[in-house]
This record gives structure tokens, C-alpha cells and sequence, in this order.
């Protein structure tokens, strides 16, 4: 191993798709020892003293950040790395695992995701976009969608259901929501020109799916240096519990309710919308999103 990253930080989410792979980080560990590499493993009891953990062990130098678990790992590792030269690798073993699906990389099969970490690290790193969100005074990165709608009520609803596991409590927690659901008001500014609109969901994306494999804009380009808007006009329930199982195919595309529109910056205004990226809670709107062009270098 002449050329390449040579110390790797690993960071492992120890309860990543309910604690199922508890065994990946360590798995990922000793194939990347036996493969030569010098390995700091990153563990912590909750998600924040992992995220301090990882950038302090960050700020003392590494070659990459590898991080195990679903797309609340990827979150962490996006917001340590962007903006940096030190690229990222992922073994997709969580829920959702939407990055793993954009970048080609096995989404479903952790032994499988780590066959393929390990050739990535032999080739040079690609670099994609990223989302990043103003809000609170703050400034958070995502990798894949923003969710400001239906989805993201059922976002917050997924996240606090425990059972069933897997992608198919994100398909319990939308049918739940949809007894109640009322379209929503939106204030929509994409570069510099507004709207007012009703709207049923509202996300801006920079990967093709969500939710775990949710193909939402199945034309998503994660290197193109725009987002995708992607906005279903109101509909009754009925219509709309008709849309979201052609979502799943990316086949909605045609649907007349359904909007599609490219942007470099979009304002987000609503009242009683909590915004998820990356499957986190961002927090209430209005929110203020832009791409930055090649702000992730990731091992693909």
C-alpha cells in the first residue's frame, strides 16, 4: 500500500438499524487492519459525545473518516468533513442508507459494504455536493434531501416509533399521517424568486431517494452543482396515498400534482413544518438552503 490514506478514523454507531450490526464496525476494523491500515476506532455511549469524539479525533489528523451505520452516520461525517480535503467512506447499516444507494455502493448487505470500502480506498476520491442549511444562526450540511412537507411529518412520526424495523416503519408512519394530513402554505424563493403556494411535501434533493430507497427525484445528481425541488401540489388523500407507491419506483414523475425545479439557493417558509435532512430533525421554518459544488470528497 505505496500511495493512498494510510491512518483511518472509524466511527460506528453502535445502535445503527436498531443495534442489528453491532458486529459491522468491528468487522470493518479487522479487515481494514489486515489490509494494512492504521485504524482508530470511534465508539460512544449516544450520538453526541460521538460527534465531539469524532471531531476531536479529527482535529489530531487523519487520512479519512470512515463511518459505519445509516444516514445519521453519514450526517455526523458530512458536517465533521465539508469543506475539507479528507474524504469519507461509508458501510451503509442502517435504515435508510441513501447516500450508499447514490454513490453505487451495497446498501443492503454490510460484509458486502465492506468488500467495497476496501476497493474504494485503492482509488482516488470523487467529489459530490452537499445542501447546506442556514437556520437558528446555524449552518448544517446534508448529503442527500430535505424533507419540509408530508415527508417530513412522517419523518418525525418514523422517528418515534419503534417497531417494525426497517424501511417499512417509514410505509406504517405514512399511512398513519395521511388520516390527518391538510395541505400546507408555503412560502417558496428559488434563486431570488418567490412564491406563495399550497403544497402537500416539499424537499429539496440532492440525492435520487430518502426514506431507504423513497426514489423522490429519481434524476438527482449528486456532482451537477444544483438541487432538485421537488414539490406535490394539493391532492386528496386518496390521490396522494396513490402518488407515494410510484415513489418508491421513481414512476411519479409524470403525475400532474407533481413539480420538479432546479435551484442554487431556496428560502423554505410554513408554518407547523419541522425540516429533517439526511433523516435528523433540523428544526421549524423558514430555512435557507444552497448547494456548495464538490464540498464532499467521498471514497466511492
Amino acid at each position: 500500500m505505496s500511495r493512498g490514506p494510510r491512518r483511518i478514523l472509524l466511527a460506528v454507531n453502535p445502535s445503527a438499524s436498531f443495534g442489528r450490526n453491532r458486529s459491522v464496525g468491528p468487522a470493518a476494523a479487522r479487515r481494514l487492519e489486515a489490509e494494512g491500515y492504521e485504524v482508530t476506532q470511534l465508539r460512544a455511549d449516544n450520538f453526541e459525545l460521538l460527534r465531539l469524539e469524532v471531531q476531536a479525533a479529527f482535529e489530531r489528523g487523519t487520512d479519512g473518516l470512515v463511518v459505519v451505520g445509516g444516514d445519521g452516520m453519514v450526517s455526523l461525517g458530512v458536517n465533521v468533513l465539508a469543506g475539507t480535503p479528507v474524504p469519507m467512506g461509508l458501510v451503509a447499516a442502517g435504515t435508510g442508507n441513501d447516500l450508499a444507494r447514490a454513490l453505487g455502493l451495497p446498501h443492503d448487505d454490510p460484509e458486502a459494504g465492506i468488500d467495497a470500502l476496501v476497493e474504494s480506498l485503492r482509488r482516488p476520491p470523487q467529489s459530490i455536493d452537499l445542501g447546506a442549511m442556514q437556520h437558528g444562526g446555524l449552518r448544517t450540511y446534508f448529503a442527500c434531501v430535505l424533507s419540509a412537507g408530508f415527508d417530513a411529518v412522517v419523518n418525525e412520526r418514523a422517528n418515534r416509533m419503534s417497531r417494525p424495523r426497517g424501511p417499512s416503519r417509514y410505509t406504517l408512519a405514512l399511512l398513519r399521517e395521511l388520516a390527518t394530513f391538510r395541505p400546507r402554505r408555503y412560502v417558496i424563493t428559488v434563486d431570488g424568486v418567490r412564491r406563495e403556494q399550497p403544497a402537500m411535501l416539499v424537499s429539496v434533493a440532492n440525492t435520487p431517494s430518502l426514506g431507504g430507497g423513497m426514489r423522490i427525484v429519481p434524476h438527482a445528481d449528486l456532482a451537477d452543482g444544483v438541487l432538485d425541488v421537488f414539490i406535490v401540489h394539493p391532492l386528496s388523500r386518496i390521490g396522494l396515498l396513490g402518488v407515494f407507491p410510484r415513489v418508491f419506483a421513481g414512476e411519479h414523475v409524470d403525475h400532474p400534482a407533481v413539480e420538479f425545479t432546479r435551484a442554487r439557493r431556496v428560502r423554505l417558509e410554513a408554518d407547523d413544518i419541522i425540516a429533517y435532512a439526511d433523516g435528523e430533525r433540523v428544526g421549524p421554518l423558514p430555512i435557507d438552503v444552497e448547494v456548495v459544488p464538490g464540498a464532499l470528497s467521498v471514497f466511492a
